[in-house]
């Protein structure tokens, strides 16, 4: 377990006995749970077992010295590199203390997530989010659905391997009159970049430049 504790006085955690040792203090408190903790810019961050994030929070929460008892953002990252590619971030805040606190946890995408919705309610849209962008999984989500594509979209957006064009288009059909989905289709000529402006050599000519060239 790597531990670094912050330097505490040049940040916004508040130089009290309770909080002299930040990363000690956690760990302390998580035992085993704490794979490790960091801190970066003033900010602390704990890396945990995934399964026992609701345990983490709990812990966070009903300590008088953190009352870390606000939620304030879950979120994403893909690393594709790893072999547990997503990292899901829960962002914590103690307004008592004013500390804020960053949870990390990663899985491969197979493997799902505790909901924290039980602890607090406003987890549930978050964790659709986290679930529409990466395809994570909450267990225990009452409402697991798409919340910023689609119903009928296909894939997850922010995965670093989904592509740029997507999977379908979408278009109003007067023959059917209403919208329809059909699958990408892009020219060739959309396909190959030289990105290469029209004053950097390519042949390419913008709309009214052809006048340019005129005496």
């Amino acid at each position: 377990m790597s531990i670094v504790a912050p330097e505490l006085g040049k940040h916004s955690w508040p130089v009290t006995a309770a909080h002299s040792d930040i990363a000690a203090r956690l760990t302390a408190l998580l035992g085993d749970a704490v794979v490790a903790v960091s801190e970066h810019c003033g900010d602390v961050a704990i890396d945990i077992v995934r399964d026992r994030l609701v345990e983490v929070v709990l812990k966070l929460r009903d300590a008088d010295d953190l009352k870390l008892n606000q939620l304030i953002d879950i979120c994403g990252a893909d690393y594709p590199e790893r072999a547990e590619r997503f990292e899901v971030v829960t962002h914590l805040l103690s307004m008592a203390h004013n500390l804020r606190l960053r949870i990390r946890l990663s899985t491969d995408g197979a493997a799902p997530v505790p909901t924290l919705t039980e602890i607090y309610p406003n987890a549930g849209w978050y964790e659709r989010e986290t679930w529409d962008c990466y395809g994570v999984m909450f267990t225990g989500n009452p409402d697991m659905r798409r919340i910023l594509t689609d119903y009928g979209f296909e894939g997850h957006p922010f995965r670093k391997d989904f592509p740029l064009t997507g999977h379908v288009e979408l278009r109003w059909s007067e023959e059917h009159k209403r919208v329809v989905y059909e699958p990408v289709k892009l020219a060739q000529d959309f396909r190959n970049f030289d990105f290469l402006s029209p004053w950097e050599g390519t042949d390419y000519v913008l709309p009214g430049d052809e006048k340019a060239g005129q005496p």
